[in-house]
């Protein structure tokens, strides 16, 4: 009887557990389960895209139905690098499960745009979003490029021509809201900012540069924000000789308020900013090359910050710093390189202010600076890094998409590179990459599509290459070049012009050795011929060869090398170990169908 009845009780009891599991399984089908949090389960434009359109709506879909009235201008908001804080119009969708905002003006081409949302956002049943909040990073498309760049101004950051600023350090966000792009050079010497307003006539050229306004020594790392939600661009710069951080608010015309000075770890290098615990609000977080560790400044609201808070980075001398979302869980990461032990680190956001040290590879040498994109279009976020004394060269790590990175690919720079940028230059839907050498030029390397890089070309410095901006500064869809050169105090203008070539000629490998040429973009099904100079000049191709009169960018000395047929991906490679007696030689393509030619390139 005992047993019976105990059966009976059992059976009852696993009918209740049936009809509950019952309930919430078909309650997970229309409305989420009471008690669970609001969660995103989608977000347009994609997470690392890189060929977003500049009139993307920022769109997220929820598991629930949303509670409007939590939809606000800090509870989600948009921050596009360049073109600066988005104002635009809410809208909602699916039932209030699909929140989109409609920006009131177009991106600028080309730039990296932050979306954050915070833990204020609810459901219509009350259920809050987690605590870390969500965020995610996206590019917009470049338009393509004829990778034929054009000096169309040199800025001087002097106000004697006999002192010297030693600009070292740029950016390009706007500042007074006309949607030109601005730029703004960050000076050791001169410890301040100087601010070139662009003349907004569509021809790439600036003004004179208005300030300064004081940061203090050293000052270089520095990145854009809205830290106090009143739509203006703002900037955090770290000083790397007085151990500070000067945080200068912008007044949305162009100038900025007095700095804010807040006192962190030895020798400040890198700087990134995000939202390190879901509040919305966006907090600095720095590295400390001489004590070895990292900074994080958390924001009251109002573009004033905590007292820092210190934690270790897992190498010896972090210096190189970025933020992305490595492991793709909607909280951002961040990636320091250790420049004293060679690694390079990805610590995960926990989305409560601190990180995790979640994985360390090799960084390949001492790596100076490090930028984060997906190089590769497999959605995960790799690595650029340049490393000073390898001796100079640039590195690439790709992500795994869980926070883990693989071994790094080197390319070889000029000596002692020290900044490093990746930006879609010639606009066909890729990253390409420029690395900036002081003890030489600046190097453009150009993306095959894989995460393969291709050497293109070197743009001349007047003394020294110190750091490069890629932006779009006359607003025509394709990205143009600011060249920043911290000995001779000049930012170069180098405006992208004319169409996207037919042909398209890079070199990968260094000279004497084993190097790949590649000819892409060829007319399809038609040959190309590789020509090789002592000289660039203007030869014309003889009358008893194919294409006769066509005009090259080589000299008399033109002899061809080879002519090859491009398959059906259009691109053509040509590969062999390459004598001393190449080195310096030049090389050009011409195809065999159109007689059109490509770019000439240096065999260096």
């Amino acid at each position: 009887m005992h047993m019976r009845s105990w059966n009976h009780q059992t059976l009852t009891m696993r009918s209740r557990c049936a009809i509950a599991l019952a309930s919430i399984f078909l309650l997970g089908v229309g409305e989420a389960a009471l008690g669970q949090n609001l969660r995103v389960t989608a977000v347009s434009p994609t997470s690392n895209t890189v060929v977003a359109p500049v009139n993307s709506p920022v769109s997220v879909t929820f598991d629930q139905p949303v509670d409007r009235a939590t939809i606000t201008g800090r509870s989600f908001w948009v921050f596009g690098r360049w073109s600066g804080r988005v104002s635009g119009t809410f809208s909602f969708s699916e039932g209030d499960r699909v929140v989109s905002l409609a920006p009131d003006f177009p991106f600028s081409a080309g730039e990296t745009v932050m979306v954050i949302l915070s833990r204020d956002i609810r459901s219509a049943s009350n259920e809050p979003l987690r605590a870390a909040g969500y965020s995610w990073l996206f590019w917009t498309r470049a338009q393509p490029g004829g990778l034929v760049f054009e000096p169309v101004q040199t800025l001087s950051t002097r106000s004697n021509p006999n002192t010297r600023t030693r600009a070292y350090g740029a950016l390009a966000t706007d500042l007074d809201g006309d949607r030109f792009l601005d730029l703004t050079t960050v000076n050791e010497d001169s410890a301040d900012l100087r601010v070139f307003m662009n003349k907004a006539d569509g021809n790439c050229e600036f003004h004179p540069f208005s300030g300064p306004y004081p940061v203090n020594r050293r000052a270089s790392p520095n990145e854009p924000t809205d830290f106090n939600h009143d739509g203006f661009a703002d900037v955090c710069v770290a000083n790397i000789n007085t151990n500070t951080i000067s945080v200068v608010l912008g007044r949305g015309d162009g100038t900025f308020s007095p700095q804010t000075q807040y006192t962190v770890g030895g020798a400040p290098r890198g700087i990134a900013v995000l939202d390190v615990n879901g509040d919305g609000h966006i907090d600095i977080v720095n590295t400390n090359s001489s004590s070895s560790n990292l900074s994080i400044l958390v924001n009251r609201g109002d573009g004033t910050f905590n007292a820092p808070v210190f934690f270790e980075g897992g190498g010896s001398g972090e210096y190189g710093l970025a933020a992305a979302d490595m492991n793709e869980d909607g909280i951002l990461d961040l990636v320091a390189s250790a420049a004293n032990s060679s690694r390079m680190m990805v610590l995960t956001g926990n989305g409560n202010g601190t990180f995790t040290l979640a994985s360390t590879q090799s960084g390949g040498g001492y790596t100076w600076m490090i930028a984060l994109g997906d190089v590769n279009a497999d959605g995960h976020v790799d690595v650029a890094g340049c490393n000073a004394f390898s001796p100079g060269s640039g590195v690439i790590l790709l992500g795994d998409g869980a926070g883990g990175l693989n071994a790094p690919t080197s390319y070889v720079t000029d000596e002692f590179p020290l900044a490093t940028d990746l930006g879609d230059v010639d606009g066909d839907g890729d990253l390409d990459w420029i690395n900036s050498s002081f003890s030489g030029d600046w190097s453009l390397f150009i993306n095959d599509g894989s995460g393969r890089f291709l050497f293109l070309r070197e743009f001349e410095a007047p003394n020294a290459a110190s750091c490069a901006t890629i932006f779009d500064g006359d607003n025509d869809g394709d990205l143009d070049l600011a060249l920043i050169d911290e000995l001779a105090d000049t930012v170069q203008i180098m405006r992208q012009a004319g169409p996207a070539p037919g042909l398209r000629l890079a070199i990968v490998g260094r000279c004497p050795g084993t190097m790949v040429v590649a000819i892409s973009n060829g007319v399809p099904g038609s040959r190309a011929a590789l020509v090789q100079a002592q000289r660039t000049g203007s030869a014309r191709i003889p009358s008893h060869l194919p294409c006769a009169g066509t005009i090259l960018g080589l000299d008399g000395t033109a002899q061809r090398l080879a002519v090859v047929r491009p398959g059906p991906d259009r691109i053509a490679n040509i590969s062999g170990d390459a004598a001393s007696g190449a080195c310096g030689t030049y090389l050009q393509a011409v195809s065999l169908g159109d007689c059109g030619t490509s770019n000439v390139v240096q065999v260096r």
